[in-house]
């Protein structure tokens, strides 16, 4: 069941985080694509800062918060090879 929660949670922050960035999501592929990934770094930047997500509610804002951060950067590369 674990897997099922990481994947909704991966859309959805996606879908936001493509949203705020982008000012409209990637689709549902993309979504899932941006969120897990994003799962994965904010996960990682959540423990670099010493802060762990203890509920759904906390996962979906690390996961948010790493989506924004890969499309932040993924827009900078993209920016500087252009």
């Amino acid at each position: 069941m674990n897997i099922v929660w990481f994947i909704l949670i991966g859309l959805f922050a996606g879908f936001l985080a493509g949203a705020v960035v982008k000012g409209h999501g990637f689709g549902l592929l993309g979504n899932l694509v941006v969120g897990v990934v994003g799962a994965v770094l904010g996960g990682f930047l959540f423990s670099v800062l010493g802060l762990v997500a203890t509920s759904l509610l906390g996962d979906l804002i690390s996961a948010f918060v790493g989506a924004v951060v890969l499309l932040l950067i993924v827009g900078f590369i993209k920016k500087k090879g252009a």
